[in-house]
């Protein structure tokens, strides 16, 4: 082999050997942007649901806020109906007890002093 082949093939394996360690260097850099820009994108993902999670969670506090204020209204209402009914079959017990006792117990010949 003559010395111009030796310089020849050896400058090839030279330039070979820079090429590859640049397209290494290269690689790395891109891995390194691409893993960079991957963990950004994690991280902005994460702050956008952790934001939807807050606007669904104040919604969810609103509409129980809601819900329990017409629970709380519903009972109020039924407690004060069932109230007024109460009241109103005061006299009507009082009524009885007393004609239980001043008949005495089946002294009124099983007529109802109250009517309804």
């Amino acid at each position: 082999m003559s010395l111009n082949a030796i310089k020849s093939i050896a400058e090839a394996e030279e330039t070979a050997k820079t090429a590859r360690a640049e397209a290494q260097s290269e690689a790395k850099r891109a891995e390194d942007a691409a893993e960079r820009d991957g963990r950004a994108s994690v991280e902005a993902a994460l702050k956008q649901a952790e934001g939807e999670i807050r606007h669904m969670k104040r919604e969810f506090d609103l509409k129980a806020e809601e819900y329990a204020k017409e629970l709380a209204s519903s009972t109020a209402n039924k407690r004060a109906a069932l109230r007024a009914r109460a009241e109103a079959r005061v006299g009507e017990a009082a009524e009885m007890i007393v004609g239980v006792i001043v008949g005495g117990v089946g002294g009124n010949n099983g007529e109802r002093i109250v009517s309804g």
